[in-house]
């Protein structure tokens, strides 16, 4: 088992504080683990919120499951969770092979919501955003300007979660918060 002291200190890339205007408010999200998870099959899983259809979500309170391909999903929990979750992975599988690789110090979040969120994010992703071709539930691997991204959609209101390699974070609250000034 991984000795949890000598894993590096999850900061926070680019700090607490949101930037708004009226229509499209981005802020960074709240610091949590995350987990790459592949599984051939979504058999059984169901008891994880992971029996979905490829490029859906589920979400409930900090925790969120993304299936993002065949065998691929994105797991999201808070930060104290990490031991809680790997357990509960094991436990639905039993000795099924799997990968699971703790991405937490990699990823990063930023949101975006408001009424003109999704125009924000059209200012660099070329998905349509609307309600009939993303809705709530929604998950998928994309770009936003020069970064990948997984873009997901938790609920019907206009909020967008971005997820992005730490890197990259920087740049992606960068973009949001000037496309959400000219939103």
């Amino acid at each position: 088992m991984l000795d949890r002291s000598l894993v590096a200190r999850r900061d926070r890339p680019l700090g607490a504080a949101p930037t708004s205007n009226d229509r499209a408010r981005v802020a960074p999200a709240p610091a949590g683990v995350r987990l790459s998870l592949r599984v051939r099959g979504a058999e059984g899983l169901s008891s994880l919120g992971l029996g979905l259809a490829i490029n859906r979500m589920s979400a409930e309170g900090e925790r969120f499951s993304a299936r993002l391909g065949p065998d691929e999903w994105l797991l999201g929990a808070g930060e104290a969770e990490l031991e809680t979750l790997e357990g509960e992975i094991a436990a639905a599988l039993g000795d099924r092979f799997r990968s699971v690789v703790d991405v937490s110090h990699r990823n990063v979040a930023v949101e975006i919501a408001g009424p003109d969120a999704a125009s924000a994010l059209n200012a660099g992703c070329p998905l349509d955003l609307s309600d009939a071709a993303f809705p709530a539930g929604s998950a998928t691997r994309t770009l936003l300007g020069k970064a990948e991204i997984v873009l997901l959609r938790p609920t019907a209101e206009p909020l967008y979660r971005v997820e992005c390699w730490r890197s990259f974070a920087t740049y992606v609250h960068g973009f949001l918060v000037e496309a959400a000034r000219t939103a």
